[in-house]
């Protein structure tokens, strides 16, 4: 347990990216040693930046209606870690925020992951974490081209892993398209985390 302390702390002072980020470094997530369920998402927007609280908006609030938990259980570092693929705000781009930057999985995941070995059950949320955790170089699952099939393939990955797309409110045209995804894949993550004490049934 002190060494995932230590750990967060060298995180939350990390200023590898320092010169590239607009609003500065603020490292946001969160992790405990017991945890059981392991989030994995993009990267903090402005309004997660200013609060340092991860998931502290609209995606949030529907990532939690999708898990059938409450505010408390989602913060509860003893259940949930949240593990985003960039922890600071990238900035913005064109058409949006930019993508978690590069650098933050390569010098932190697996040392964090290493410090909770009780993980039982992995989100994968959004293209940039299924694309490092699911359809990496290293990675022995099968090859899907787009976040779709990977999520609509979702019992390929296992009991350990289950992707999702991203719950930004940007997405509704993707919830609308895709009905499956409230029929098959919602009743799976809930029947997931009720299995590991997690959520209400």
């Amino acid at each position: 347990m002190s060494q995932l302390i230590a750990l967060l702390e060298d995180i939350r002072a990390c200023r590898h990216c320092v010169a590239d980020l607009p609003l500065g470094p603020r490292p946001v997530l969160r992790a405990g040693p017991s945890a059981r369920v392991l989030i994995i998402g993009q990267a903090p927007g402005t309004k997660v930046h200013a609060s340092g609280i991860p998931w502290d908006d609209a995606s949030g609030a529907r990532l939690r209606e999708w898990m059938n938990i409450d505010a408390d259980t989602f913060y509860d570092e003893s259940q949930i870690a949240i593990v985003p693929m960039g922890f600071c705000y990238p900035g913005r781009g064109k058409s949006g925020d930019l993508p978690p930057r590069v650098e933050c999985a390569p010098l932190w995941h697996a040392r964090l992951l290493a410090g909770m070995p009780d993980i039982a059950l992995t989100l994968v949320i959004g293209q940039y974490a299924q694309q490092h955790y699911l359809a990496g170089e290293e990675v022995a699952f099968p090859t899907f081209r787009t976040l779709t099939e990977r999520v609509q393939n979702y019992a390929v990955y296992g009991a350990a892993y289950l992707p999702l797309p991203h719950p930004s409110p940007r997405n509704r045209l993707w919830l609308r398209r895709n009905s499956w995804f409230e029929r098959d894949v919602l009743p799976e993550l809930r029947r997931r985390l009720l299995s590991l004490g997690i959520g209400r049934a």
